[in-house]
This record gives C-alpha cells, sequence and structure tokens, in this order.
C-alpha cells in the first residue's frame, strides 16, 4: 500500500476551511481512480506533548505510490489538486510513501 499524507496548516478562518473542506474538497478527492480510503484527524493535531502548528492531517491510501501518480496525473487529480487554492490559503504540504504494517 502507499499513502499521500496532506498537512494543513492552520487557517485564518477555520470554520470556513472546514465548511469548503467537508462539503466541496472532500467529495472532489473521493473521486480519485484507485483511492482505497481516505482518514482525516479530529481535533487537535499534536507533536510530542504540545500542540503542532498543522491544523488538520488527511491520509489518502492507494495501493502503490504507482497509483498515487496515475490519480493525480488524471482528470479528477487535476480537479483535486486545482481546488486547494480555494480553501488551503494558509498552506499544504503533500507527502507520499509506500507504506507496510509491521
Amino acid at each position: 500500500m502507499a499513502k499521500l499524507i496532506a498537512i494543513y496548516k492552520q487557517p485564518a478562518d477555520a470554520a470556513g476551511f472546514d465548511t469548503y473542506y467537508f462539503d466541496k474538497h472532500v467529495p472532489l478527492a473521493k473521486t480519485l481512480p484507485g483511492l482505497r480510503s481516505y482518514e482525516v484527524s479530529q481535533g487537535d493535531v499534536m507533536g510530542m506533548g504540545v500542540k503542532h502548528g498543522a491544523y488538520l492531517v488527511a491520509l489518502l491510501e492507494f495501493d502503490s505510490l504507482a497509483a498515487i501518480g496515475e490519480a493525480l496525473a488524471s482528470p479528477q487529480g487535476q480537479a483535486t489538486a486545482a481546488d486547494l487554492a480555494n480553501f488551503a490559503s494558509a498552506g499544504v504540504e503533500l507527502m507520499m510513501a509506500d507504506t507496510r504494517r509491521v
């Protein structure tokens, strides 16, 4: 499996971010080809005993890094990436990694 990890920075308008993210962006992202699961953090994102600077973390699971690349290159992936400008003005960091259960 592989994960696409999106770390969203603290928005100026948290309520506006949440409304847009859950009402518009999540449904759009759920159209990504090959998406196996989609999880988001709930509540404060914590570091080692202190609140982290991130507002929300999303974990999208795919079969492989190649599947993530194919999803992002698809029309749905292009639309999802373009949509970030509509609500993630504080910034978002995207990471991808192969994963395995141990």
